[in-house]
Parts: structure tokens; sequence; C-alpha cells
């Protein structure tokens, strides 16, 4: 569906063969115009100031200046700058540094369609969109940050295969603090049992 105002986007991805199909794809649902293209972050600083966008789809792996570095010069020049990332790896750290500082979504680049087009309608309006993959990976994120440091230890130890016993005598604590360190890291990470924990601590590559 049209809309009766133009969105103008600029394109920010180090491959040349992705940029022309993103344009391809905004010009076949109509409504958005490609201003300009970047192949890397400093070139998305300049033209974001040059080209005064609507919506920026910026990739967040980019040789030389990556797309999070240039979405914070962009940000800091222009506060209202309104910032899609777009990623292949799910990077949350960076993601969610973004989106704290200002940028208004992020997607995989394995999005729909028409669903990456309705993500840009809603940062260029002013609103926010990430994707339900990303969600995940960020939430975990927020949970292992809320985790203390001997607890972040215990997970580790979870995910290597020791016992409270172990644990116990490792850091010299009583049984019962195990116990309570081991509930309220569940408790934090959403995880009911020990081989939860440890394939949420592998899958994000803690230990």
């Amino acid at each position: 569906m049209k809309q009766s105002k133009r969105i103008r986007v600029l394109l920010a991805d180090d491959h040349a063969v992705l940029r022309k199909g993103l344009s391809a794809l905004m010009a076949e649902y109509g409504g958005i115009e490609v201003v300009g293209e970047a192949e890397n972050g400093e070139e998305a600083v300049a033209l974001a100031g040059r080209c005064q966008p609507d919506a920026i789809v910026m990739d967040l792996v980019m040789p030389g200046m990556d797309g999070l570095e240039a979405t914070l010069k962009i940000i800091r020049n222009d506060p209202d700058a309104k910032i899609l990332l777009l990623t292949t790896f799910g990077e949350a750290e960076a993601i969610r540094t973004a989106l704290k500082s200002g940028a208004r979504g992020a997607a995989t680049k394995d999005i729909d369609p028409e669903e990456l087009v309705g993500a840009i309608r809603t940062v260029a309006s002013g609103g926010t969109f990430v994707s339900q993959s990303l969600k995940g990976l960020i939430e975990e994120d927020d949970a292992i940050d809320s985790l203390t440091p001997r607890q972040r230890e215990i997970l580790v130890d979870i995910s290597q295969g020791f016992t409270n016993n172990d644990i116990s005598v490792k850091y010299g604590i009583a049984l019962p603090t195990v116990k309570d360190h081991i509930r309220l890291l569940f408790e934090k990470l959403g995880v009911s049992n020990r081989a939860e924990a440890a394939s949420l601590a592998v899958r994000r590559r803690m230990a």
C-alpha cells in the first residue's frame, strides 16, 4: 500500500548486491525512495548529513568504521536521525548499545521483505521495531548482565558439569549459599534446570 509521502532512505551496506536488492525491493513496494548508498560507515555519516533521509538502513558489520560507530556518530550529529540496523549475526551487545543510544530499530537480514518494508516505514514515522529473533538475544543479554560476578562464575561452572559440592569447595562457601546462588541465577535467566542454564552459557560463549 503506497503512502502519500514518499520515505527517503539512505542504505549503508558494504555489499553492492544487497544494496541493489534492497533498492529494488523498496521500488517494488512503492512509497520509498533510496536517496543515497554508502558502502562503509564513513560514507554513511557523510551522506546522512548531506541527504537528510527520513530513515537510514544500516548494516552493523562493515569495513573501516562499522555500523555501530557510524550510528553513534550520526545520532550525535542529529539526535532525531531514524536508524534501522541490519545484521546477519545477531550482535546483541552492539544492537543494545545502538538502541540505547537512539537507534530506532534492528532486524536480521533474513527478515521477510514485506516485514522489512513495514519496519522501515515504522522507523521513518518515529516508531520502533525489533525483530523477534533479536528480541530474544537482547533479553538474554539483559538477563546475563543482571547476574552478580559470583553468579556468572557459577553459571560457567554449571556449564562445565560442576556439582553443588564442587562449587562449594571451589569458592569456600556453604552448600545452602551455593543453592541460593543457583536459584537466583535460574530466576534471572528464566531457566528451570542446569541443562537449560548450561545451554544458555554455551550459546552465549561464556563457557
